[in-house]
């Protein structure tokens, strides 16, 4: 986390995901928290630090006996997210090593409820579906979306809603309901995300409709689309909700201009433990995953992130997702 955040409040909404408010925070360098207002009221104590506290569960033997003999002889449950990700979801603590956020902490409950010992692998976006297909991780809690062509090479334990965020230059004046908002625009994006098919998508429905395409662009990491932003060399950019709004938070020098639904105007998006097709994995960890919904844990783990609005009700396995023709 950067330094900006000492003493700074700030406040940012997380539209159709939730409400996330920076309201105090103290120098993450020496390991305090940082405030965010909760939708319901209150507050909610986010903790940067290494000693994170995080919210178990118990075995439950009926469902850990469901898991792949290979996982449950080796005693572990191989992990893997994104190096790309950002808070809350996922970040380094202030020991700049432990992994923490939403994701972490989800991924430790089911966990918990498989008698697995959580083992946390962090790598590029790219490498996560690499390690998924080459069955060196078992399974990916990196913000991935339930989409369609994915659902050809992977099977999905749903956990969250998902929803995106176009994030502007404090101030830019600029309103994103639709494709032609971003008619001509220059918008920024990560390269083989769902943000980025749904980016497309839209600027091809606008050039059908005579107006002129997205100019979408790629930046290596968060702090080159940054300065991109601030400096006027690209009007947004496109990623998921919550990090656009937790940056904006920190920062003060963005704003989120827009959001939408991951799976487009038709369908709610859907965030989900990712696994290889066909490794047995996917339902056990959905009835993981209802275990902690049914007990409270999950709340509390959705809730000391600032998002319980994303909350659902029950996991899916494999679910409708991101229609290919993404409209």
């Amino acid at each position: 986390m950067s330094t900006t955040l000492a003493d700074r409040t700030a406040a940012a909404a997380l539209g159709l995901a939730s409400a996330l408010v920076l309201a105090a925070c103290a120098n993450p360098s020496a390991g305090a928290t940082t405030e965010v207002a909760a939708p319901k009221g209150g507050t909610t104590k986010i903790n940067l630090g290494p000693d994170q506290n995080r919210v178990t569960t118990a075995k439950v033997d009926s469902i850990a006996a469901k898991v792949p003999a290979r996982i449950r002889d080796r005693g572990t449950l191989e992990i893997v997210n994104s190096s790309g990700s950002a808070a809350p979801l996922t970040f380094r603590a202030t020991d700049d090593k432990t992994v923490i956020g939403v994701e972490a902490d989800l991924a430790h409950l089911v966990a918990d409820v498989l008698g697995l010992k959580p083992h946390v692998n962090t790598v590029s976006w790219e490498n996560i579906f690499v390690g998924l297909d080459s069955a060196k991780y078992d399974v990916g809690f990196s913000n991935i979306t339930v989409t369609e062509e994915r659902k050809e090479k992977y099977d999905f334990a749903t956990y969250r809603e998902d929803n995106l965020g176009f994030e502007a230059k404090k101030g830019s004046g600029l309103k994103i309901t639709g494709p032609a908002d971003v008619a001509g625009r220059t918008v920024a994006v990560s390269s083989g995300t769902n943000q980025e098919k749904l980016l497309v998508a839209w600027s091809e429905e606008n050039e059908k409709a005579g107006r002129a395409p997205v100019d979408v662009k790629y930046y290596q990491n968060d702090s080159d689309t940054y300065l991109a932003l601030q400096s006027g060399r690209i009007d947004l950019y496109l990623g998921p909700n919550p990090t656009a709004a937790y940056h904006a938070a920190v920062t003060g020098r963005t704003e989120v201009v827009g959001t939408y639904s991951g799976a487009g105007a038709t369908l709610q998006g859907l965030i989900a433990a990712t696994t290889k097709k066909g490794s047995g994995l996917a339902g056990p960890l959905a009835e993981a995953l209802d275990e902690v919904i049914e007990n409270g844990t999950y709340a509390e783990v959705l809730e000391r992130w600032g998002l319980s609005d994303e909350a659902v009700a029950t996991s899916q396995v494999n679910p409708p997702g991101l229609p290919r023709t993404n409209k």
